[in-house]
């Protein structure tokens, strides 16, 4: 949940977590050699365009959210802390409102 560099992934889902985070934190940062890399492990142009556009929606909807200052209702908020557990639960930045 906050780490997944010390999650036991596959090779293929690792390559595309490391390619999402590269895209959403240091987006000038990717080039040609970065969608290679996704290549070279087996991924198709089709899956490529996927993480890329997943990656894409995910940072556009969470910018527009904070953006205007919405919070998620109650109810979503009580089912994430049922989904989570272990020492996700007690991090208050991922389970308190902001204030």
């Amino acid at each position: 949940m906050h780490d997944y560099c010390s999650a036991d992934l596959d090779m293929e889902t690792r390559a595309m977590l490391d390619y999402a985070n590269k895209l959403t934190k240091t987006p000038s940062d990717v080039h040609h050699d970065d969608f290679q890399k996704l290549k070279d492990i087996g991924l198709t142009d089709q899956q490529i365009l996927s993480v890329v556009l997943i990656t894409c929606t995910f940072n556009f909807m969470t910018r527009l959210a904070d953006g205007l200052g919405v919070e998620p209702r109650e109810e979503t908020a009580k089912a994430v802390l049922e989904w989570l557990s272990g020492p996700a639960r007690e991090q208050k930045w991922l389970v308190e409102p902001k204030t």
